[in-house]
């Protein structure tokens, strides 16, 4: 058994510090890097990619919609074509301080509301893989377990992880709650550990009603911006090798 780490972060910009991304670091496997839309600037992209290599963590891109007030979570009417710009656009941005620093770019995956949009909206799902797959056919899409983005991926014969949360609450069909509910956060790390080995081991998670539904955890996701990203992603991390489930990247 095996599984990636990963961790939403480089999501500072100007004078506004988001996350604690050096405390993170030495825990996880995989570095999503914010590309300058929903967060992130060119200094913090070039020093989040440089952070990431040093402690031999895969670095990959977190392209958002261009809401920087909102910090990417708020849905926006964007049509497929305008998608897949956006996302060549933003890759295109960490690969060039990837290659600038002699480091390989492994992955991509969508931030916040594009991410959550493209899970359950086919045609947008499918312009996003486009958009990857034209940049470097060889770079890993991050999806929901079960969602349109994982199955685009496939269809644009990408490779992909699907990706499970385990400090996010599941509606019944798969999706994650939505963050204007006071119950979308599982917010005690012990029980967010818990549940990840079992998404692990057994495939399964409970849902915000107590049922169990089947999962995909290719990769569990810690959000960098969270009070408890920390903790939780040291207790993930000690948790999961803990139960004799091998921590490493996507293909390594």
């Amino acid at each position: 058994m095996r599984v990636d780490i990963n961790c939403d972060m480089g999501e500072s910009f100007g004078a506004y510090e988001i996350g604690a991304d050096e405390e993170v670091l030495p825990h996880v496997t995989s570095a999503n890097i914010a590309c300058g839309f929903h967060g992130g600037d060119p200094t913090v992209m070039r020093k989040t990619v440089a952070a990431a290599a040093k402690l031999g963590v895969a670095v990959g891109a977190h392209p958002g919609l261009p809401d920087l007030a909102g910090f990417g979570r708020r849905a926006m009417q964007v049509t497929p074509d305008e998608v897949y710009d956006l996302l060549i656009y933003q890759v295109g941005a960490l690969l060039g301080f990837a290659k600038a620093q002699g480091v390989k770019l492994t992955h991509v995956k969508p931030h916040g509301a594009l991410y959550n949009m493209a899970a359950a909206q086919p045609a947008l799902a499918d312009a996003i893989a486009r958009a990857v797959r034209d940049v470097d056919a060889g770079l890993v899409l991050f999806g929901l377990a079960g969602s349109h983005l994982v199955k685009a991926a496939e269809r644009a014969g990408l490779p992909s992880a699907s990706e499970a949360f385990a400090d996010r609450n599941y509606l019944h069909d798969g999706a994650l709650v939505p963050r204007s509910r006071p119950d979308a956060m599982v917010t005690d790390v012990d029980e967010a550990v818990r549940r990840a080995v079992r998404m692990v081991r057994e495939g399964v998670v409970p849902d915000v009603e107590g049922e169990e539904i089947a999962i995909r955890a290719d990769t569990i996701c810690v959000h960098g911006d969270g009070p408890d990203a920390v903790p939780l992603a040291r207790g993930l991390r000690a948790g999961l090798e803990a139960a004799g489930i091998r921590v490493v990247a996507p293909g390594a």
